[in-house]
């Protein structure tokens, strides 16, 4: 199939997915760019006074190199996001949709993702807003297992870390062109595990698991004052207590300097409901980093080596400094990470900027 014949057929699913839970056809559809995954949204323009927008969400095969082997794919967004609404997290309303055909209509928050937002922002607007998105950690994790979600049943464990840690291999270490010698592939092979028996022991809970700023919106029209709204949310799934503020503070899209990160760190820190000790939880938001980074770096590579997409290369050196600077900290207070922190110090500056 073409792709035009197959948006074509895609609209003709929004048209009719959207009379049957609106009544009516649909005035307008403009689709979105997409992001790493391959799930396509579109806007849609409903003729209704209230919704007059939405956003149509299509679930579309998966990119298997997305997930370690073995794991199965993300869930459907259904009942997480419902979950998340009755515990009073700012996320999309839902106005219908048809699960068997993978689509949900869902509220359009607008435009304005937390990163473009930060970047023109002043800087006390800026740590305003990442303070209201940090405090949506803890509100998170105080969430429990109502049973029937799937997110519960999901861990970041060792398989995750494996598969973090052979992309890296596979895509880091080589983007000068060579392959990684058996000895890195150890390093990074040993590094990797270590982290992941560290925060095995840590309380599990409720994570996003990619609370970037481009999943979260910054509405203009804030409902109950709440400026921000969570979205990409299917990927939830229980993890260490620092994993989601990794995702937030050591944000590939957006480099804050290291005094407000270690402020908002402290600040939401103590706020959790295990409130980890300090000096703890400062290793584990450092291993997690590393594992993090190192995977986001991974797959920027791979996005323009195997897809062709490059858009996201320009966000290389942000990530390859995050990337250092955690492998560093770790070394320094763990010998056994020195070799890292050389390996990584060592990467090609061909993979650090476009």
């Amino acid at each position: 199939m073409s792709a035009g014949s197959e948006q074509t057929e895609l609209e003709a699913t929004i048209r009719r997915v959207v009379h049957a839970a609106l009544g009516r056809d649909p005035e307008r559809i403009q689709w979105l760019p997409g992001a790493l995954g391959l799930r396509r949204f579109a806007r849609v323009w409903t003729g209704l006074a209230r919704p007059a927008r939405l956003i149509a969400r299509l679930e579309r095969p998966e990119d298997p190199a997305g997930r370690p082997p073995g794991i199965p794919p993300e869930p459907a967004l259904e009942p997480i996001r419902a979950l998340l609404e009755r515990a009073g997290l700012p996320v999309p309303a839902r106005y219908g949709g048809d699960p068997e055909l993978g689509v949900d209509l869902l509220e359009d928050a607008g435009e304005l993702d937390l990163a473009d937002a930060a970047a023109a922002a002043t800087p006390d607007e800026r740590s305003a807003l990442y303070r209201e998105a940090c405090g949506l950690v803890p509100r998170l994790q105080r969430i429990a297992d109502p049973g029937g979600v799937a997110a519960f049943a999901r861990r970041l464990d060792a398989p995750y870390f494996r598969y973090k840690a052979q992309l890296f291999c596979e895509h880091s270490l080589t983007a000068g062109g060579d392959r990684p010698s058996p000895a890195a592939r150890a390093c990074v092979e040993r590094a990797f595990d270590a982290i992941a028996r560290t925060v095995a022991r840590a309380p599990q809970r409720l994570a996003h698991r990619d609370l970037q700023s481009q999943n979260l919106l910054v509405r203009r029209d804030a409902p109950h004052g709440e400026r921000l709204c969570l979205i990409d949310l299917q990927g939830a799934l229980l993890a260490a207590p620092e994993y989601d503020l990794v995702c937030l503070l050591r944000d590939s899209y957006v480099e804050l300097p290291q005094a407000e990160i270690d402020r908002l760190f402290e600040r939401t820190r103590s706020a959790l409901p295990d409130a980890p000790e300090p000096e703890l939880a400062a290793w584990r938001f450092d291993a997690l980093s590393l594992t993090r980074k190192g995977k986001d770096h991974a797959r920027f590579l791979y996005a323009a080596s195997v897809r062709g997409d490059r858009r996201y290369l320009r966000h290389l050196p942000a990530t390859a400094r995050h990337l250092r600077a955690a492998a560093a900290r770790l070394a320094a207070r763990d010998p056994a990470f020195a070799e890292l922190a050389e390996l990584i110090h060592a990467l090609p500056e061909p993979a650090c900027g476009p």
